[in-house]
Order: C-alpha cells, then sequence, then structure tokens
C-alpha cells in the first residue's frame, strides 16, 4: 500500500508536471482542442542567445566548486562535532547555523564591502565564496547526521589495524557517509545554481549565472520560450550532480562497490 501510494504520489507530482512542461517547451501555446503545433522555436529563442551558454557553464562551474567546497569544510567539521567532545560544542554548533537565520540581503549588502575590498567582486571567485553562506550550513548539518550513524568503534578499529588517515577515511568513513554526501551535494548544487540575489549583488552582472537572466525571458511572457528555458535550468544542476557523485563514488573506489554488491 505504502509502495503504491509513493508511486502515485511521484507520478502526480513529478513526472506529469515535467512531462507537461517538455511538451510545452516543443508546442505553441496551447489554445483550445487537443490538436497541438509542434515547433522548435522556443529553444531556438533560448540558445540564440549567447549569455544563455556562458551562463550555463558559469552556472555548473560555480555550482560544483561550491559543492566541492562544502565537503572539503564540512567532513571534517562535521567529524569534529559527532566524533569529539570539547568545551562549548552545542554552541558552536548553533553559531555554525546562524547564517540559515540571516537575511539573504543582509548578507550580500554586509559582504560586498569586504569583497571590494579584497578585490573579490564582480568575479565568479567572489560569487562562489559568498555561495558558501546559505550552504556550508546545511552541509555541516548533513553530514554531522551522517557521522552519528558511524560507531565510534568502527573508528578506532581502523587505528588499531594500523590503517593511515586517508586509508581509514577512504575505506571506512567515505562508503557509510555516500548517503549524506549525496545529500549534501544536491542542497549544495541547487541552491547555489537557484542564487539570485547573492549572484547579483556580489558578481555585478560581470557573472552571468542562469537565474541573472531568468528574469528577461520570464517578461517574454512566452509560454513555449518559459518552458524550454526552464528545463535547461534543471539541467545545469541535474548535471552538477550526477558529476559530483561520479567523482564521490570515484574517490570512495572498490570498498564502496564491494560493500553495494553485498548489500
Amino acid at each position: 500500500m505504502k509502495k503504491n501510494l509513493f508511486y502515485i504520489s511521484c507520478l502526480i507530482f513529478f513526472i506529469i508536471p515535467v512531462l507537461l512542461m517538455v511538451i510545452k517547451s516543443v508546442t505553441t501555446p496551447w489554445r483550445s482542442g487537443i490538436a497541438l503545433d509542434w515547433t522548435l522555436r522556443g529553444w531556438e529563442v533560448v540558445f540564440q542567445d549567447s549569455r544563455v551558454v556562458e551562463s550555463m557553464w558559469t552556472t555548473l562551474l560555480i555550482a560544483l566548486a561550491v559543492a566541492l567546497i562544502n565537503l572539503l569544510a564540512g567532513i571534517p567539521i562535521a567529524k569534529a562535532l559527532s566524533h569529539r567532545s570539547f568545551p562549548l560544542k552545542n554552541t558552536l554548533e548553533v553559531i555554525l547555523l546562524l547564517p540559515l537565520f540571516l537575511p539573504i540581503m543582509a548578507a550580500a549588502m554586509g559582504l560586498h564591502i569586504t569583497m571590494i575590498r579584497m578585490g573579490l567582486a564582480n568575479t565568479w571567485l567572489g560569487v562562489t565564496i559568498v555561495h558558501l553562506v546559505p550552504t556550508i550550513p546545511y552541509t555541516i548539518k548533513v553530514l554531522k547526521a551522517g557521522y552519528d550513524r558511524i560507531p565510534q568503534d568502527m573508528l578506532n578499529q581502523g587505528r588499531m589495524l594500523k590503517a593511515g588517515t586517508w586509508h581509514a577515511f577512504r575505506t571506512i568513513e567515505l562508503p557509510m557517509l555516500i548517503p549524506s554526501i549525496r545529500s549534501s551535494i544536491f542542497l549544495a548544487v541547487t541552491i547555489s545554481a537557484g542564487q539570485y540575489v547573492l549572484t547579483a549583488i556580489i558578481g555585478g552582472g560581470s557573472v552571468l549565472t542562469m537565474p541573472i537572466i531568468y528574469y528577461p525571458f520570464l517578461q517574454s511572457a512566452d509560454d513555449t520560450v518559459m518552458a524550454a528555458f526552464s528545463i535547461a535550468f534543471v539541467m545545469i544542476p541535474a548535471a552538477a550532480i550526477m558529476i559530483a557523485e561520479a567523482a564521490a563514488m570515484l574517490v570512495a573506489g572498490r570498498s564502496f562497490l564491494k560493500r553495494m554488491s553485498v548489500l
């Protein structure tokens, strides 16, 4: 019963809307009747604008960079919060989550001055750094939950067998963290790819991402063009998630593949 409910929910809330969006992107605006006029005009309008291709690559690279930095910073912090005891640990965890409660506009305006002084304003590097503000707290929270599921005895066993830090991480921690890493990558990529305010203020219009050029297309009020652009928009975080997850699986290596085959 629960499985059937899940499939029905996926059909209603995901598959059907996606199919309707795809059909709308290759048809003229719908009128009365069921006959559809097929056309590629929407896709032609989108990709005739050279800024679209540029923004797609920029969005993809920034999202991948944000996901990578999130993992590099989030994994050691999450491990320390989960498997270490030190004074004010709970206070530190709350402080790390505070950016989630800070208004995006306030964070952008406050960081803009700092970015200008550091020479990072109007650069993709500055945009990448500012995208860490709304993403790293989620990554830390998700990865900490992943480390909470790893018994400390298992980590100690690796040390007893004289495993080095990297070898123990790659063969013990990383395979068990894959579900949490997958979730953190998804959150980091989707949040980064959808940022408009932070990118507009810190990028200053020089860094073109998909959200920056989305609104001019929105003003066209053309359903076909908007559907095509929306699908192209979705393809970017989807591609970034697949690339990042493939890299994580590659690092996990044979140990993860063996574990999956046993399961």
